[in-house]
């Protein structure tokens, strides 16, 4: 029996929970103990999940309706925290949509399909594959309505982004972790760069380059996504008290292909000594050049217009 929380028990340990919400998925979750109780830790872990949910619930009612739902699928699933609740209080009530959850290791992979099938939440799916595996994987749907990737670590972030670029996301819901790749590159060429200018400063000790290099990164997806047709919010996931991975990038699609976003970009790359990463990391950005497809004074003015 899928038990389900009721506003009217008074239950103390229940005041953190959402009506209708299921007591079965919880307990499996660990986020209940087997006596239905919340520790501290559980409690912080589900006030950022929930506050996660409340942004992509708010995605999902401007995407156009279509016949049988919403797609959403899950970079770096993990045990499925979010795709698991996202679905019990979002999707099930309204009766359609999917969640499909890709994961990289085979256990949590075929844990999260068995607990789905024990709750009888039909329509999520599970895959092990890399983000990048899955722009081409048949077993994803042809139409992705929104990607999200929580805490996704390092680079897998950036995978995410590529995998909604490729299929034309609707929308993307990112909260970055460890981002290391760019500090990589700033500690591999930092006495060069001390020589060339003093913004290099910044990255001279070993704590400052991981965190430039973490900002650094953010900023850079944000503009990426911008130069890509996406209007781009960054605001914080909870309070800092709670989770110091905090940042949450919410990108909608607009079409708006902002030129500038793109130049600015490779300026940034430029002036850190990071062209490298153009190729890697930034492979969908449009041309740079002046009778590129996206020229002309129209996609100029759409570049300078505010989001």
């Amino acid at each position: 029996m899928n038990r389900r929380a009721s506003p009217d028990r008074g239950h103390p340990d229940e005041t953190d929970l959402r009506p209708g919400q299921s007591i079965e998925l919880l307990k499996e979750l660990h986020i209940l103990t087997r006596d239905g109780k919340l520790n501290q830790d559980s409690r912080r872990k589900l006030k950022q999940v929930y506050h996660l949910v409340q942004f992509i619930e708010a995605l999902l009612r401007e995407l156009p309706a279509r016949e049988g739902g919403p797609t959403l699928v899950d970079h770096g699933a993990g045990k499925s925290y979010l795709g698991f609740i996202l679905y019990d209080l979002v999707l099930q009530p309204r009766g359609g949509g999917w969640v499909v959850g890709v994961e990289t290791r085979p256990e949590l992979v075929e844990r999260s399909r068995a607990l789905a099938l024990r709750l009888g939440f039909e329509r999520m799916r599970f895959l092990p594959l890399r983000a990048a595996q899955a722009i081409e994987a048949p077993e994803v749907p042809a139409q992705v309505d929104l990607v999200t990737a929580l805490h996704a670590c390092d680079t897998a972030t950036d995978e995410a982004i590529d995998f909604g670029l490729a299929r034309q996301a609707r929308g993307l819901v990112l909260v970055p972790c460890c981002q290391a790749e760019v500090a990589g590159w700033l500690r591999q060429h930092k006495a060069l760069d001390l020589a060339r200018t003093p913004l290099a400063e910044l990255w001279r000790h070993p704590i400052h380059t991981r965190e430039i290099g973490s900002q650094l990164t953010n900023v850079l997806r944000c503009l990426y996504l911008e130069a890509c047709g996406y209007q781009v919010t960054v605001t914080e996931l909870v309070g800092w008290e709670h989770s110091l991975k905090n940042e949450l990038i919410l990108a909608r699609w607009t079409g708006q292909r902002k030129r500038s976003a793109a130049r600015r970009l490779r300026a940034l790359l430029a002036e850190f000594g990071l062209q490298g990463l153009e190729s890697t990391r930034f492979g969908r950005l449009p041309p740079d050049a002046a009778d590129d497809p996206w020229g002309g004074p129209a996609a100029e003015a759409d570049a300078e217009r505010p989001v």
